[in-house]
């Protein structure tokens, strides 16, 4: 590939922030003398994640348009105007062979600008029910790489490519032993261990249920480790003065490489950036699908794998009460964990940061 100017722009969830990194580091990795810019919204988590990844990034005025009538919304019309000039300022003093989109509303007007000024784009699209952002730009991309089959009732056929969802290299190329995740964590070897995540920003679902059966996770030989996200970390200070032992919980898990390496089972939400790292790991998994998606996509996400006998969904309205109960099943059945863990192996796609590179490659030639 030769020397690029690329400019990857979206976030506001690890879901897109995440990929766009994994992007980067290809891009990188086949030329190190690319520059890439990453262009998020001012205030949100791309701000702090994306610079520690090693990349700089600017931030645009820009918030998604909210279902009921707030503050928020009257102001989304100014935020819109101001992030399409200040985009439109950026694409005009970076100069970039090609503006990438990973989803999240910042992407919007730096793609829409980028189009404009003809720069070649290309979306990246992570979920089987796209966004709204990724819906508005379809018409002006050159590419779109989706991680799921009939997408052309949402975007033009002719663009489309099946590449799958780019993961971290952190996950990616993982190459830790449970006893040094273990031993990272200072856990007991002996112990089955669960991991409990539920995405960069918390599930508030699963905190409660972790929450109500603590006492009977950890009274059964089990240790826990649990990303709880920053809305909950006043209360997991609690929770962690309470239990001493076998447990390590915390608002975000920077060393994710280690936590998969460390769990025998995993507890997680079903988005797709979730899913396709988890397939990658092949851990027996629970997941407990968030209701308040579009079209209810982790649903869907999630029955695509149980339905299949690669993990194990349990609706949001039933986990409070049943998490223990499924949880305990599932860790004391040696055969149905080795069977789910064969089985969501076989849904992997490994080659889904070089797959949309390559595509990247294609569309420059």
């Amino acid at each position: 590939m030769p020397s690029l100017k690329v400019i990857i722009s979206g976030g506001g969830t690890g879901g897109h922030i995440f990929p766009a990194i994994a992007i980067a580091d290809e891009i990188k990795r086949r030329n190190p003398q690319s520059e890439i810019l990453f262009v998020g919204a001012d205030g949100r988590m791309e701000m702090t994640k994306v610079p520690e990844a090693g990349y700089p990034i600017k931030g645009l005025w820009i918030s998604g348009i909210q279902r009921k009538l707030t503050i928020d919304n009257l102001s989304f019309p100014f935020k819109l105007i101001s992030s399409l000039w200040n985009a439109n300022k950026i694409i005009k003093e970076f100069k970039p062979d090609i503006a990438i989109g990973v989803g999240g509303y910042a992407s919007g007007p730096l793609l829409k600008r980028a189009s404009a000024r003809k720069v070649k784009t290309v979306l990246q699209e992570q979920n089987s029910f796209p966004g709204i952002t990724n819906k508005w730009l379809a018409g002006g991309a050159n590419k779109i790489c989706v991680a799921y089959s009939n997408m052309e009732r949402w975007f033009p056929k002719e663009k489309i490519s099946i590449t799958g969802n780019p993961v971290r290299a952190l996950i990616a190329n993982a190459s830790v032993t449970k006893d040094q995740a273990i031993s990272h964590f200072r856990l007991d070897n002996s112990k089955k261990t669960v991991l409990a995540v539920g995405g960069s920003l918390g599930a508030r679902t699963i905190n409660h249920a972790l929450r109500e059966h603590i006492q009977k996770i950890l009274g059964d030989n089990i240790q826990l480790i649990w990303q709880c996200g920053k809305s909950f970390s006043s209360e997991s200070e609690s929770i962690s003065n309470e239990h001493k032992k076998g447990l390590v919980i915390t608002p975000f898990i920077k060393e994710m490489d280690m936590a998969y390496a460390a769990a025998d089972v995993i507890i997680s939400r079903a988005g797709a950036m979730s899913i396709s790292e988890l397939c990658l790991i092949g851990k027996p998994t629970i997941f407990i699908p968030s209701p308040n998606v579009s079209e209810d996509h982790q649903t869907k996400n999630a029955h695509a794998l149980s339905d299949v006998g690669a993990a194990i969904l349990l609706k949001d309205a039933e986990a409070k009460e049943n998490l223990y109960q499924v949880l305990n099943e599932l860790i004391n059945d040696s055969p149905k964990m080795e069977s789910m863990s064969q089985n969501i192996k076989k849904l992997a796609k490994p080659n889904a940061t070089s797959d949309i590179v390559n595509q990247i490659e294609e569309l420059l030639k």
